[in-house]
């Protein structure tokens, strides 16, 4: 998002500040330059607090980029450059069961699944790795990818992919190619910082870079019809490091549990969205 942590602007103003300010695609270890806010409130969206189910420890050394859930384990890509992985942690205990390396000069980015293969993106390389589900042995490489590589999830039968402005794009799981693309808006203006990504009742959650909120997101229209503010638990377990910010959705379908953390946190928290009343 582009409004600095320490400001601690409301949700509205969050969410108008993403309308008007896209970020350089370039920094992705940067931070978003401030925009001026505007007085119009974003109308038809429903927003929602969060209540704490529980607390996991999570690893505070993992710069979170993918986040998923299945069959009784989280998956995770990291990121920066030479510390990428893809792994599988253990919920109670916070453990990485098991890891492979992205290869040491990337910058390992989102994650989805695929069968029974985990994807992998890529932030500015063009590289999409594909890994065996059980073994998290890499399979295969993807080199002409011509977007960055920020949020994956799987939608249906194929992926949806952001790239940290304010397009989501449907991609085929076996090719790759661009099957449509979507703009994500809010009463008719763009978000931008559009990061990890969910599928959750067939619509795209997002987190937006830089802020505390993530967005629901029609993938038919591209409108924004919910809004989470997780303010409460970024003051809460944030590190002091300027990147770690909230970044990492996962939700167990079958439990319908959904969890949320943040880039070098260490914790990882399991929640249940509470809607706002209206004011």
């Amino acid at each position: 998002m582009i409004v600095p942590r320490f400001l601690r602007p409301g949700l509205v103003s969050f969410l108008l500040l993403a309308l008007l300010a896209p970020s350089p695609l370039s920094a992705q270890q940067a931070e978003p330059s401030a925009a001026p806010t505007h007085e119009r409130a974003p109308s038809n969206i429903a927003i929602y607090d969060v209540e704490v189910v529980a607390e996991y420890p999570h690893d505070p050394a993992a710069f979170t980029q993918g986040l998923l859930w299945h069959d009784g384990y989280l998956y995770e890509s990291t990121g920066q450059v030479g510390a990428s992985q893809v792994r599988r942690v253990d919920l109670e205990t916070g453990e990485v069961l098991r890891a492979s390396d992205i290869p040491a000069d990337q910058f390992g980015e989102g994650l989805a699944r695929v069968g029974e293969e985990l994807i992998s993106l890529t932030w500015q390389h063009g590289v999409i790795h594909r890994w065996a589900l059980d073994t998290l042995q890499l399979r295969e490489s993807h080199t002409d990818f011509p977007y960055e590589g920020w949020g994956l999830a799987t939608l249906h039968d194929n992926l949806v992919a952001s790239d940290g402005s304010q397009v989501l794009r449907i991609l085929d799981p076996e090719t790759y190619a661009v099957e449509r693309e979507i703009e994500v808006t809010l009463d008719g203006r763009p978000v931008f910082n559009l990061n990890e990504l969910e599928v959750i009742d067939g619509l795209v959650y997002a987190n937006v870079w830089f802020s505390d909120v993530i967005i629901g997101i029609d993938p038919d229209s591209g409108h924004v019809v919910q809004a989470i503010d997780l303010s409460p638990l970024v003051e809460r377990a944030a590190p002091s490091d300027r990147s770690a910010v909230l970044n990492g959705i996962a939700y167990d379908a079958q439990a319908d549990r959904l969890f949320v953390t943040g880039k070098l946190w260490p914790t990882l928290f399991e929640v249940r969205l509470v809607e706002r009343a209206a004011r």
